[in-house]
């Protein structure tokens, strides 16, 4: 009697040690019980596996995105990612195809996703930020989900993004208002007078880096027109997404665009890409206002060499060798080369 007893005594043990849970609590404050041990995760916001990455959890990703799976540098830092299955744009659920894939937790980008996760009996985590203390947020949930030593990494970054914060701070603290440069940042090459404004993250990294956001009152991705942006007459202009490069051209060789102080003054960059873009929703925004800060103010930062500040980050979060000639593609927003 006394064996049995002990027997069932240690199936129960091992039972409640596999079902144990852990509450975490998403950006929206929804709060979602997941294993203890989290083994699968589905990330469908293309950002934010970029995040895993940076905190080690990416053997644990059964579902990526198309975006993620194509992104060539992801791919050189991550080479397995092409064996993930991907599950889509970001934008969509593929809910029976991931019901396949057995997910432990499903990061997803907008409430509403939550909602269609939820309807399915997965368990769906929001995960979105507009600033730098939302993307701190999103690197600590991060973590929770991967559990194991993703948090101690997670502390490490946030520490290393605070002190580059701080650096720039201290450097731009004497600056009057108008000594900082107003920015525009265009959202990418398929349409040259679509721009992101200060109510963004890129406004967040427009202030921190020293420069006013010429439309202060803007979300992502608004349509302006060019006579807004020549009204505004930037002193620099950034370029996102993977067509920069032809819109910097574009508009250095458009006589329309000859007015603005940026075009004149030869002050019009592409924004570099990494595992991901840089400008918007990135782990990398830790090296973004770094660069942002060199390029409003080069006199202030002509000492900065972000060359080996993307080779260090690289080697302590990726555990990647980076050469100075691909730091300098990320810089440019190019591809690896071999």
């Amino acid at each position: 009697m006394w064996k049995r007893y002990t027997k069932t005594a240690l199936l129960s043990l091992v039972l409640s040690v596999n079902l144990q849970a852990k509450t975490i609590t998403d950006v929206a404050g929804n709060q979602i019980d997941i294993a203890d041990n989290v083994t699968r995760i589905a990330d469908l916001w293309n950002a934010n596996n970029q995040i895993v990455l940076l905190l080690g959890g990416m053997d644990k990703v059964v579902a990526t995105t198309s975006y993620i799976q194509s992104n060539p540098w992801f791919a050189e830092v991550y080479p397995n990612i092409k064996n993930v299955t991907a599950m889509g744009s970001g934008r969509n659920l593929q809910t029976e195809e991931l019901l396949g894939s057995h997910p432990d937790v499903v990061i997803v980008p907008t409430p509403m996703m939550v909602e269609e996760l939820n309807r399915a009996k997965l368990k769906g985590v929001l995960a979105i930020f507009h600033d730098f203390e939302g993307l701190k947020k999103t690197v600590w949930l991060t973590a929770e989900i991967i559990g194991e030593n993703a948090p101690a990494i997670a502390e490490n970054y946030i520490k290393e993004l605070d002190e580059n914060i701080a650096f720039v701070a201290e450097r731009t603290k004497g600056l009057a208002e108008n000594d900082k440069p107003l920015a525009v940042h265009i959202t990418g090459g398929e349409s040259l007078t679509t721009i992101d404004g200060g109510k963004t993250i890129i406004g967040d990294w427009q202030r921190k880096g020293g420069a006013r956001p010429a439309f202060p009152e803007l979300e992502n991705a608004v349509d302006v027109g060019l006579e807004e942006i020549i009204k505004a007459n930037p002193d620099v202009i950034t370029i996102g997404g993977g067509n920069a490069a032809r819109a910097v051209t574009e508009i250095k060789q458009n006589p329309a665009w000859q007015t603005i102080s940026a075009v004149k003054n030869g002050r019009v960059f592409v924004n570099p890409i990494g595992t991901f873009m840089w400008d918007r929703y990135s782990a990398e925004e830790a090296l973004q206002v770094l660069w942002a800060a060199q390029i409003f103010h080069p006199a202030l930062f002509k000492d900065l060499d972000m060359i080996e500040k993307t080779q260090a980050f690289y080697k302590k979060y990726y555990n990647y060798e980076l050469t100075k000639e691909n730091a300098k593609r990320i810089l440019d927003a190019l591809p690896p080369v071999k």
